[in-house]
């Protein structure tokens, strides 16, 4: 394949299509999120993530995973952690196992502020790809994702 391939050329503007939903999404939302709680779309992501931790085998998530999950490096989750934590709504503590293991946990500040915050989120959310289905050129992608089926 050379650069100008078709294929290749109609890969990279599926891509850039797929790229312009999710600004678009990421978007309305982060303005929502920050409008309504003061939360980054980052922050209401880690928020959710480390809510639905448990005790338990497999409960916890190492900060790769939390980092894995909201598609952040392990710094920059780390940073993130360390701001949400400054504001009382996470919690760090030592692995009871494993002394090297830090765990996170959402404070009971993160978890009101997370569930004010989750109906803003989804509206956003709904309203992003309502709008985006509207676009003959983004409609496709929105189906695509409101027929995933993915385990909560």
């Amino acid at each position: 394949m050379t650069a100008t391939d078709p294929a290749l050329t109609a890969i990279a503007q599926s891509w850039c299509t797929l790229s312009l939903l999710h600004g678009k999404i990421e978007a309305r939302i982060e303005r929502a999120l920050q409008a309504g709680h003061g939360l980054s779309a980052r922050e209401y992501s880690l928020l959710d993530v480390l809510s639905r931790q448990h005790n338990g085998v497999g409960g916890h998530l190492q900060m790769k995973q939390v980092a894995d999950a909201v598609v952040l490096s392990q710094s920059a989750t780390t940073r993130l952690v360390t701001r949400l934590e400054d504001r009382g709504l996470l919690t760090r503590y030592l692995c009871d196992t494993d002394r090297r293991g830090i765990y996170t946990d959402v404070t009971e500040a993160g978890l009101t502020l997370l569930e004010a915050a989750r109906p803003t989120n989804d509206s956003a959310l709904r309203a992003a790809l309502d709008e985006a289905a509207e676009n003959p050129e983004l409609a496709p992608l929105v189906r695509a994702v409101e027929e995933l089926k993915v385990p909560v």
